[in-house]
């Protein structure tokens, strides 16, 4: 008989059927996601894994494991500059413009340091890395070099594929599944630079509990919320849930509408308007009040002040924002 494999076990416990599955443990999460990013396991295992994962879902112990060891195959330095926001961007935008960008380098512009990792870019959807190219901001050639930037310029762009390629390389099966892994997850879990707190954005509210409770599991500061095409981003159109773990107390609240009519999807998806709007040669209500109305729900986890306290705190810092700041930042 041919000896079962060491990673069958991790397999067999997600897909044992109705009665006899269960979830991973954190510990065994923690230990499959290490087999995997260490090559020990077969392609065929893989993706079984992660489809037996898909359909079920992953819990905030499984995700909080599989970040513990997709952290640690990420060659961090072990003295950190003390960044303080983790921005995570992956989802894309195809309805509305990335005009969370401008709300990251708003709180750069005011002395808040600022990582932001995400893809590299491509598909039917426009990217972060997009609309700083835009603004002539280029991404960072390493992770050292996107620490030193963040702590000097206090805004620095990592894709994702020079973060961990090899994560990266799990995360582009999905055409091959149809379906997302959880990689797109553990994505926006990695704050690799320690930042104390993760900024964090997505699409289905389901994933709102367990980006949460694995927060609080790895004893972190987070902020996340459903954002507009899944991204870190306030829509202003709507009503926003905002969930939150600060100095490990969760804690959940709801951030109104600042418009009362919705506004109609964006036809042209110009990333030029950005600058446009950043220097003051526009006017679009709502780009304007998803850059305010992003920066007001990071400054008031940052700063820990009132809500309307971090709503004037957003505004006052656009109306006095450094028209230079993104060609200093390059």
């Amino acid at each position: 008989m041919t000896e079962e494999h060491p990673f069958a076990q991790y397999i067999k416990t997600l897909g044992k059927g109705r009665h006899g599955s269960r979830a991973l443990t954190r510990e065994e999460a923690e230990n499959a996601m290490g087999m995997i990013l260490a090559g020990e396991v077969e392609p065929v295992q893989l993706g079984a894994f992660l489809m037996l994962l898909r359909v079920k879902e992953e819990t905030a112990e499984e995700l909080a494991g599989f970040v513990t060891a997709a952290r640690r195959s990420i060659p961090i330095p072990e003295t950190l500059p003390g960044i303080d926001l983790d921005w995570s961007s992956y989802a894309g935008k195809r309805r509305q413009l990335p005009w969370y960008v401008l709300s990251a380098l708003l709180l750069a512009s005011h002395g808040i340091s600022v990582l932001m990792h995400g893809m590299k870019g491509g598909g039917d959807r426009v990217h972060a890395v997009d609309a700083l190219n835009s603004l002539g901001i280029s991404p960072s050639s390493s992770l050292n070099d996107a620490l030193d930037k963040a702590k000097k310029k206090n805004f620095a762009f990592l894709s994702f594929d020079v973060l961990s390629p090899e994560l990266q390389s799990i995360m582009d099966l999905r055409p091959l599944f149809g379906l997302r892994s959880p990689v797109h997850t553990i994505a926006r879990m990695l704050n690799p630079s320690s930042a104390s707190l993760s900024f964090q954005g997505i699409f289905h509210p389901g994933y709102l509990d367990s980006h949460q409770h694995a927060a609080s599991l790895l004893g972190e500061n987070i902020v996340v919320f459903k954002g507009e095409g899944g991204e870190a981003e306030r829509n202003p159109d709507l009503a926003c849930r905002v969930r939150t773990v600060l100095e490990g107390q969760m804690n959940e609240e709801e951030w109104p509408a600042l418009f009362s009519v919705r506004h109609v999807k964006d036809e042209e998806m110009d990333v030029s308007r950005l600058s446009r709007l950043w220097r003051g040669e526009i006017d679009d209500e709502f780009g304007q009040m998803s850059v305010i109305g992003t920066a007001a729900i990071a400054l008031k986890a940052l700063k820990r002040i009132s809500m309307e306290e971090a709503e004037k705190l957003a505004l006052a810092y656009w109306e006095s924002r450094d028209i230079s700041f993104p060609e200093r930042v390059a």
